[in-house]
Formats: structure tokens, C-alpha cells, sequence
């Protein structure tokens, strides 16, 4: 019986076909443990994605709940700012208008008292003699024509404050406006969900639009206004106060008499003093704060130097811990301690050398001022040397007037033993 040839290649024996068998099952497996891993990776991927996406749309609408609120907050601000600026300049104007008022009332007196001059010109011979009667009218005329030049000062004063309410009134208008404007955009914002209708993808949503500002600015922007306003309003208050302390002062102007002169002079040697008292106890207390504030700028240089060292540590400590090998380089969360760390000491710092700069500014100042007011303190003790010679001139004449009339009447002050409340406009 012949025997079958073979084919060449195409038979294996039992050890490679049970190999063979066995590679496959191995690969079977395997293939399978890395799908069920990345099955599992899946789901703990779409789990995690899941609550990361309803986590940041949670987070969205809590911050634009804040933002609302903060917005509606300025709103109210700006409204009640601006509601304030409208009555300030309602009673300014009141106040202006009863300032001209005054202004106008001075006609009359200002006419009689130059009539009168003008009669008294009348007399003749040896009765014809500058008393004091004559002197106390020049007095008078003077101080009303000064009177009306203070009056009509004021009135100037208040139109120009009534303009810059008004520019300030826009500015809250206009702010205002824009807040509303931004609030409702962001109510409309909080209420779409991801089944609103309108929604859409966007081409590059996350630009910064021309012109953003940060929240630091935005919040500086408003507050600006408002201090602005307030400061308006607090002059235009000033202003009003003035303006009425002058009318109550022109009313008792008027009403001097012959003796004005020598109680101005004393009235003003009293405020003399007064100024000069205040001012050596501005001069004392500023050489208090000045010490003070050096010793200040000392602590807070110390401190500088103090923190510097601190970030020269955390800044080695960073440096040495990039030598870690491999996967060793981890950004954990020494890491991330160390960065906040050096951000923290370094924003730290960058105070520091704000409020030393400022410091030594304010201790610059306070020692130019410091200069100044000894220049001023030596000017009015000079004042009041002028002033107290010039009482003892008109005590003389007082004196020779008294020896040529026996009878003549004792110098009453024409107003309370505080001197106070009369006849400011004369002390002027």
C-alpha cells in the first residue's frame, strides 16, 4: 500500500494547535478585563461629568442669584441716592432764592443810610465835624455794600453747586439705568434652563467683550457716583448753612450801633486768640501724631522685612521641590499650599509697601503742614500785637473823648458776655 505525501506548511502539530487554543483564550480574556475597565471608566466618567455639569449649572445660577441681588442692591443705592439729590436741590434753590431775597432787602437800608450821610452833609459852620456818628454810617455803608458782595457771592456759589447736583443727577440716572438694564438681563439670564426654547450654541460665547470691566471696577464705578453725590450734596448742605448763617448775620449787622467798631476790635482780638490757642494745640497734637507715625513706619518696615523672609522660605521650599524625580514631581497639595502660600505673602506684601508708601507720605505731609502752621502761628501773634495796639489807639481817643464829655455814656457790648452772637460781618 503507497503512502500519502504530505503537504508542506500546511499541517501543525498538537503542541502548536493546543498553543494556538490556549493564545486565544488568553487574548479573549484580556481583551475583555480592558473592555470591562473601560466600561467601567465610562460609567464613572459619565458619572462624574453628570454631577460636574449639574454642579457648575447649579453653581451659574447661585452666582447669577448673587449677581442679581448685588445689582438690585445698587439699584436701591443709586434710586435712594438720587431721591436725595432731588430734595437737596430743591431746598438749595429755596435757599437761594431767599438769599436773593436778602440781597434785595439791602437796597432799603443801604439808601436810607446814604440819605442820612447826605443830610448830615447839610449842616454847617463848626457843627459841620466828622463825629462818630458820621464814622458809624461810613461803617454801616461799607458793611452793607460788603454785605451784598457776601450775598451775592453766595448766590453764585449756589447756582454753580445747583449745576454740579444736576451733572451728578444724570450720572445716577444714567448708572441707574444701567443697572436696571443689567438686572434684567440677568433675571432672564437665571431663568433659562436647558429646556427653554431659545437656547442655542454660540460662535466663541466665551470672548471678553470690548470694554468689560472687572467687578472691582464695576463696584469703584458706582461708588464713585455716590460718593460724588454725597460729597455734592455735602457741600451744597455747607452752602446752604452759610447762606442762611449770612441772612441771621445781616440781620443783626444792621442792627449795630455807634460802638460796632470797638466791639468788632475786641470781637476780633478775642477770635484772634481763640485761633492762635487752637492752632499751638493743632501744633502739639501733630508733633504727637508725627512721632506716632514714625514709630508706625518703623513697625510696618520691620514687618516687611519679616514677611520677606517668609517668602524667601516658600519660595526655596517651591524651588528645592521641583527636584523630585519622575512621578515623584506631583502637584499635590503641598503644592498647591505653598503657591497660595507665596500668592497670599506676596499680595501681603504689596499692602505693606502700599500702606509704608502711604505712611511716609502722610509723615511728609503732616511735617510741611507742621512748617506751615508755625509760619502761621508766628503771623498771628503778629496779628494780635496789631490788634491789641490798635485797641490801646481807639482806648485813647476813648479816654479823650470822655475827658471833653463828662456825662458821656460807659461802652456797652452789643451782644452777650460769650461775644458770639452778634455783628460777625463787622469781625470780618
Amino acid at each position: 500500500m503507497s503512502s500519502l505525501n504530505a503537504k508542506p506548511g500546511l499541517h501543525r502539530s498538537v503542541s502548536e494547535w493546543t498553543s494556538n487554543n490556549q493564545q486565544l483564550s488568553v487574548t479573549a480574556q484580556h481583551e475583555r478585563h480592558i473592555s470591562n475597565a473601560i466600561r467601567q471608566e465610562g460609567r464613572t466618567l459619565r458619572n462624574e461629568t453628570n454631577f460636574k455639569t449639574h454642579w457648575d449649572e447649579t453653581d451659574t445660577c447661585r452666582r447669577l442669584s448673587d449677581r442679581v441681588w448685588d445689582v438690585a442692591r445698587w439699584k436701591e443705592v443709586l434710586e435712594t441716592c438720587a431721591q436725595k439729590v432731588d430734595e437737596e436741590m430743591e431746598t438749595l434753590t429755596l435757599s437761594k432764592e431767599h438769599t436773593e431775597q436778602a440781597l434785595a432787602a439791602t437796597a432799603v437800608p443801604l439808601e436810607v443810610t446814604t440819605e442820612c450821610l447826605t443830610l448830615r452833609e447839610g449842616r454847617q459852620g463848626h457843627e459841620l465835624v466828622t463825629d462818630p456818628v458820621d464814622e458809624q454810617l461810613k461803617k454801616e455803608v461799607e458793611l452793607i455794600e460788603r454785605v451784598q458782595q457776601v450775598l451775592q457771592q453766595h448766590t453764585s456759589r449756589a447756582f454753580e453747586q445747583l449745576c454740579i447736583l444736576q451733572e451728578v443727577r444724570h450720572q445716577l440716572t444714567a448708572d441707574l439705568q444701567n443697572k436696571m438694564d443689567a438686572l434684567d438681563i440677568d433675571m432672564s439670564c437665571l431663568s433659562l434652563t436647558i429646556k427653554s426654547p431659545h437656547i442655542s450654541l454660540k460662535t466663541n460665547p466665551t470672548r471678553i467683550p470690548s470694554g468689560s470691566s472687572t467687578p472691582q471696577e464695576w463696584v469703584q464705578f458706582s461708588q464713585h457716583n455716590v460718593a460724588r453725590a454725597h460729597e455734592a450734596m455735602q457741600v451744597s448742605q455747607q452752602i446752604r448753612e452759610a447762606m442762611n448763617l449770612t441772612r441771621a448775620q445781616l440781620q443783626n449787622e444792621l442792627e449795630t450801633q455807634r460802638r460796632a467798631t470797638d466791639f468788632a476790635l475786641r470781637k476780633r482780638n478775642h477770635h484772634e486768640e481763640q485761633a492762635r490757642h487752637e492752632l499751638e494745640w493743632q501744633i502739639k497734637t501733630t508733633e504727637g501724631e508725627m512721632a506716632e507715625m514714625e514709630s508706625d513706619i518703623h513697625g510696618l518696615d520691620a514687618d516687611l522685612q519679616a514677611k520677606t523672609a517668609n517668602l524667601k522660605l516658600a519660595h526655596t521650599r517651591l524651588e528645592t521641590r521641583t527636584s523630585r524625580p519622575n512621578m515623584d514631581l506631583c502637584r499635590d497639595e503641598v503644592q498647591h499650599g505653598l503657591v497660595n502660600e507665596v500668592q497670599q505673602l506676596e499680595a501681603t506684601i504689596a499692602a505693606l509697601k502700599q500702606k509704608f508708601s502711604e505712611a511716609q507720605h502722610s509723615l511728609q505731609k503732616m511735617k510741611l503742614h507742621h512748617s506751615r502752621m508755625l509760619q502761621d502761628l508766628s503771623r498771628k501773634q503778629e496779628a494780635l500785637s496789631l490788634e491789641q495796639r490798635s485797641m490801646n489807639t481807639r482806648a485813647r481817643l476813648t479816654s479823650t473823648s470822655s475827658a471833653d464829655n463828662k456825662n458821656a455814656a460807659l461802652v456797652v457790648p452789643l451782644a452777650n458776655s460769650s461775644g458770639r452772637s452778634n455783628l460777625k460781618l463787622l469781625a470780618q
